[in-house]
């Protein structure tokens, strides 16, 4: 029966991951990005600026830095790591092409999404702010959309407490710390549901739930503060390993280069014929990308509703950094590092393992150095992870039950209860369940975007030519 129910989630989570959904996430960054001119690259330079300028003036609970931190947080993930390993496995090189270039439009769909939970998000008379897709369907589109915008709160809740935000992320560290302190399992602590749990994977879900907990319970300003500092840690350690495998293996990186878009057009062979590997590389490198940076996906205006900020196109510069720099600059280290060893032809890898082999093999240092340093940026990704869409999470719920208190913290001490039984969790079919849920989420959101696209690119026009004016 179990089997069936998991045959049964599996093929939801194929169906509502398929070409139709990321064809339309594709096409409303293109779009976008034609209706707005090239923004990401026109206004690129503008967007680092603001991303570490902060504003003096407007409402807001965070920095701007700190909204994007929070949003980053829960996007620069496992899937990093792991995800870019499996995308190219799947479709070879060229699926790291396709992953790029949906960043590319996937930016012009941040800064959209940034713009509108600005414009449309609510303040109340304690200064406490709640903004995001929600409120930009009601607010925008107008209180007929509200069912759509109750919709999305919905799955985001869900996603949040039932997967991406927890099970899945806890169980990633756990067996990030595990497999190097106890790979072969010798410190068995007990033995439940015919698996083994040694000192290691109790010991990191203890104080995984203490530090979540502590973090959490301080609400969005204890989240930007902790992801300020974290996650720049983790990106900057992250990449400085990829420019070291990038550095040291200098001569092959052209060869690499030449590989990925050749690739992309081409396909893999391992996948079959010219046309259907093509395919397989575009899909899986989309996918893959979308997941990623989670543009389009609704769940990055949450963070970015709650920037100390008066200019909603500002905001929206801001947010489409983001996308750069968890696709672009992240996922290209990891499949460049990946492509330079060739560990994806290793048909005994799958997933986290492809990336740990290509910085065993192309790092400068002991294995052991660099297994612990690829288990030390696991464990930061997936546990800042856990804490943005904790925020996530709380902000739906806040919307769904009319921003009652009660609920909001019931569903926080549920969030704790769930990264603690997480190491203990299989986790297949969660993962799915949650995939599903992430994917429900898109449809609402890309409704609001499309409809909402001409305020977005009136905004645009007026915050423009109000800063020539200013020069």
């Amino acid at each position: 029966m179990f089997e069936q129910i998991d045959k049964i989630i599996t093929m939801i989570d194929e169906a509502v991951w398929g070409l139709p959904l990321i064809c339309l996430i594709m096409m409303t960054g293109i779009f976008l990005t034609a209706r707005l001119g090239l923004l990401q690259i026109r206004h690129l330079g503008k967007a680092f600026k603001f991303m570490v300028k902060n504003e003096d003036e407007g409402e807001g609970e965070v920095t701007s830095f700190g909204a994007l931190c929070t949003a980053l947080s829960a996007t620069i993930g496992t899937g990093n790591i792991a995800g870019v390993a499996t995308a190219i496995a799947a479709g070879g090189p060229g699926a790291l092409f396709w992953m790029v270039l949906a960043a590319f439009f996937g930016m012009a769909t941040k800064y959209a999404e940034g713009l509108l939970a600005i414009k449309y998000r609510t303040v109340d008379k304690d200064g406490h702010v709640l903004g995001g897709p929600f409120y930009y369907i009601e607010n925008g589109m107008g209180k007929n959309w509200r069912w759509l915008a109750k919709l999305f709160a919905f799955f985001g809740a869900c996603v949040g407490l039932f997967g991406i935000g927890t099970f899945t992320q806890v169980n990633s560290i756990a067996s990030a710390v595990k497999d190097f302190f106890d790979p072969e399992t010798s410190h068995v602590l007990f033995t439940a549901f015919g698996r083994d749990y040694s000192v290691a994977t109790v010991a990191t879900g203890i104080l995984l739930t203490l530090c979540v907990g502590l973090v959490v319970i301080g609400g969005i300003k204890r989240i930007a503060k902790v992801s300020e500092v974290v996650v720049p840690f983790m990106a900057i350690l992250y990449v400085a390993l990829g420019l070291i495998i990038i550095f040291t293996n200098l001569s092959a990186v052209p060869g690499a280069l030449v590989s990925i878009v050749k690739s992309a057009f081409t396909g893999s062979a391992l996948a079959g014929g010219v046309m259907g590997s093509m395919v397989v590389a575009m899909q899986k490198g989309v996918a893959r990308g979308i997941f990623s940076n989670e543009s389009g996906l609704g769940s990055a205006p949450i963070a970015a509703a709650a920037a100390v900020t008066k200019e909603p196109a500002r905001q929206g510069l801001v947010s489409m950094t983001g996308t750069f720099i968890d696709t672009i600059v992240i996922c290209t280290m990891t499949g460049l590092s990946i492509v330079i060893a060739g560990t994806w032809l290793d048909p005994g890898l799958e997933g986290v393992e492809i990336t740990m082999a290509a910085f065993q093999k192309s790092l400068p240092f002991p294995a052991i150095v660099a297994s612990f340093s690829l288990m030390l940026c696991l464990v930061f990704f997936a546990f800042t992870t856990i804490l943005g869409w904790n925020y996530y999470g709380e902000r739906c719920v806040e919307y769904l039950f009319n921003r009652n208190k009660s609920v909001v913290k019931g569903y926080r001490w549920l969030y704790i209860l769930a990264v603690f039984i997480g190491p203990y969790m299989t986790v297949a079919v969660v993962w799915n369940i949650a995939d599903i849920f992430n994917a429900l989420m898109a449809f609402p959101n890309l409704i609001a975007l499309l409809a909402l696209s001409g305020v977005v690119v009136k905004e645009s026009r007026d915050y423009f030519a109000r800063l020539k004016q200013v020069k």
